[in-house]
C-alpha cells in the first residue's frame, strides 16, 4: 500500500506542474487573479458534487473546527496564486523546485516542534544537507534559465 500511496503522490505532483504550467499560461490571457479564481471556483463545484454524492454527512462538523485548522483555505489560495504568478516569469520547474523548498522548509519547522498535532521529529544534519543541496539545484536551474533567456529561443523541435 505504501508504494502505491507513493506512485500516486508522484502523479499528484505531475498534475501539479501541468497545472501550473496550464494556469500560468491562462494568467497571461486573462489575469492572474482570474486563473486563481477559475481553479477554486471549478474545484467548489466539483467537490460540491462529489461531498453530495459520497460525503460523510459531516458537511456541519466545519462550523466546530478550530479556527486554526480553517486557516488551510488561505494557505492554498496563496500558494496557487504565488504560483500562476511565478510560473511564467521562472518557468515550471524553477517554481515547482521553490515550493518544494519552501514545503520542507516548513515541513522541517513544524516536525521539529510538532506544531498541528504532528510527530515531533527533530532537526539534524542530514536535513540541513538535504536542504542546501536542494538550494543548489534550485540556483543551477535559475541561473541556467537566464542564460537560456538571454541566448533567445533556440532551435525548435521536429514536433513543433
Amino acid at each position: 500500500m505504501s508504494i502505491l500511496l507513493l506512485l500516486v503522490t508522484v502523479l499528484g505532483g505531475a498534475l501539479l506542474s501541468a497545472q501550473s504550467s496550464v494556469n500560468g499560461a491562462f494568467s497571461r490571457k486573462a489575469g492572474t487573479l482570474e486563473s486563481a479564481f477559475l481553479t477554486f471556483i471549478t474545484g467548489a463545484m466539483m467537490l460540491f458534487l462529489l461531498v453530495l454524492f459520497f460525503g460523510s454527512g459531516k458537511i456541519l462538523s466545519i462550523l466546530d473546527a478550530p479556527i486554526w485548522q480553517l486557516s488551510a483555505v488561505w494557505l492554498g489560495v496563496g500558494y496557487l496564486f504565488l504560483t500562476i504568478l511565478a510560473v511564467p516569469k521562472i518557468g515550471v520547474i524553477a517554481a515547482n523546485l521553490a515550493a518544494i523548498i519552501g514545503q520542507l522548509s516548513m515541513g522541517m519547522v513544524i516536525d521539529h516542534f510538532g506544531w498541528f498535532e504532528g510527530a515531533v521529529i527533530p532537526f539534524d544534519t542530514k536535513r540541513l544537507i538535504a536542504l542546501i543541496l536542494m538550494i543548489v539545484a534550485l540556483r543551477l536551474l535559475y541561473v541556467g534559465n537566464v542564460k537560456q533567456a538571454k541566448e533567445g529561443p533556440t532551435s525548435k523541435s521536429i514536433a513543433s
